[in-house]
């Protein structure tokens, strides 16, 4: 699965208000990144009394989901504008087109461009259909372009989530999402760093670069950069940003001057987010994934001799087709091997136009029992990262709702929390199975 868009939730959304236009995001951070995009855009082109939903495509219950918030958005709002785009509009334009509830359907690429959200896109006798060929896109993150491109142009959220990537030109027998976002295209080196720069200025003490395939990074760029450079790159021209962190990462694709950067740049988190799927080789290469289960762990391996303190997160799909038990032992085995506090756990889904929706699958009740004992793994496992932890001394970004993130994303609660986006000192004296318990120190 592209890297960073495994991490979607079908059923996860968030809503971005302004004044009277909503945007409704399902799925990954890139889609929510996206989304503040969206909403200056539309802001900057007068857009009134309208519904955005930027949809997901990752599995058919991602696209029933994306539906279902574009039926409940018309009840709720009977007389707004419903606008649908993101992943699963782009690749059934027709589909969401022919539902009553929604006026417009806006491609992937074109939701990002300066003038898209218009009034006079969506007067009479406009197009329903708006959306171009993803495979012919080049340019990424247009959305950097024009008004867009102010620095007084703030996110949402505690941290900032940087695009610094788009489309992907693997092809995972089980994703979808190429098809959705078109191929691997990267944002310049020089933007990069200009758009940092800019968040820093409007006060975000982190930055997190994210793309659908973040790894491979550089790779339609002159010279082919690596992803590593881009990172050297941004640490060394601005100075002043406290913590850098990465979206997710394919086990395959870690250049050697990221792992440097991984290991001992105190700005840089010590956390990775895997795109990991399987820990099993026959079900990897069913996959068409590029690592094998030996390369997975000894990269984590070399990551923690070389920077004891850095954790990690993955993604695991449970009971793909012909797994079998001692497959799935496998994949069971490596959370603790490994050591992997922050498991993203999906019970394999089928999805339409995919080549694994063709191999007979899993029956459904081992599926679901498959992903209820990874869960119960990757619990464990967490619970005894968090008890490793007491006593320990940190400094945690605070987040909406008072809960703050230590860098290798421990959650901790104190007493009489700081403001949000704060970068505090903390002593951790307990934890729970699910967060740490702490202390403001200095």
């Amino acid at each position: 699965m592209p890297t960073s868009l495994a991490k979607r939730c079908a059923t996860r959304h968030m809503l971005r208000s302004m004044t009277d236009v909503e945007v409704i995001t399902l799925g990954c951070r890139l889609n929510a990144s996206e989304s503040d995009a969206v909403a200056a855009i539309a802001r900057d082109d007068g857009l009134s009394n309208a519904v955005i939903i930027n949809t997901c495509a990752v599995t058919n219950d991602a696209v029933a989901e994306s539906r279902r918030r574009v039926r409940k958005a018309r009840r709720e709002r009977p007389d707004a504008t419903v606008i649908v785009t993101g992943c699963a509009a782009q690749i059934d334009p027709q589909g969401f087109a022919a539902m009553p509830e929604v006026d417009q359907v806006l491609g992937n690429h074109d939701k990002l461009l300066p003038g898209a959200f218009a009034p006079e896109h969506f007067g009479a006798g406009s197009e329903r259909i708006r959306v171009n060929d993803i495979m012919a896109v080049e340019t990424t993150a247009p959305q950097f372009m024009g008004s867009a491109n102010s620095p007084d142009r703030a996110q949402s959220r505690t941290r900032a989530f940087l695009q610094v990537q788009n489309g992907c030109d693997h092809r995972c027998t089980f994703c979808i999402i190429p098809y959705g976002r078109g191929n691997a295209r990267s944002v310049p080196a020089g933007e990069v760093v200009s758009h940092v720069r800019q968040l820093v200025r409007q006060g975000y003490n982190e930055i997190v670069l994210t793309g659908v395939d973040l790894s491979s990074w550089g790779g339609d760029l002159p010279g082919k950069p690596p992803l590593g450079d881009l990172v050297r790159r941004v640490l060394k021209l601005v100075p002043e940003l406290p913590r850098l962190r990465l979206s997710s990462i394919d086990p395959a694709e870690v250049d050697p001057v990221l792992f440097e950067l991984l290991t001992t740049e105190p700005r840089c988190t010590p956390y990775l987010h895997l795109s990991l799927q399987s820990g099993d080789d026959m079900i990897l290469k069913r996959m068409k994934r590029r690592h094998t289960r030996a390369q997975a762990v000894e990269l984590c391996a070399q990551l923690q001799e070389a920077r004891p303190e850095i954790t990690f997160g993955a993604d695991i799909i449970a009971g793909f087709p012909t797994e079998g038990q001692a497959m799935f032992d496998n994949t069971l085995r490596i959370v603790a091997e490994i050591g992997i506090p922050w498991l993203h756990v999906f019970p394999y889904s089928a999805r339409e136009g995919t080549p694994a929706a063709r191999i007979p699958p899993v029956n459904g009740a081992i599926v679901k029992a498959r992903a209820k004992a990874l869960r119960e793994e990757g619990a464990r496992v967490k619970a005894a990262h968090l008890a490793s932890r007491v006593g320990d001394e940190g400094v945690a970004l605070f987040e909406e709702g008072g809960a703050g993130r230590l860098p290798d994303f421990s959650l901790i609660r104190v007493d009489n929390p700081p403001p949000a986006g704060s970068l505090r000192k903390v002593r951790v004296i307990d934890a729970t199975a699910d967060h740490l318990i702490g202390t403001l120190h200095g």
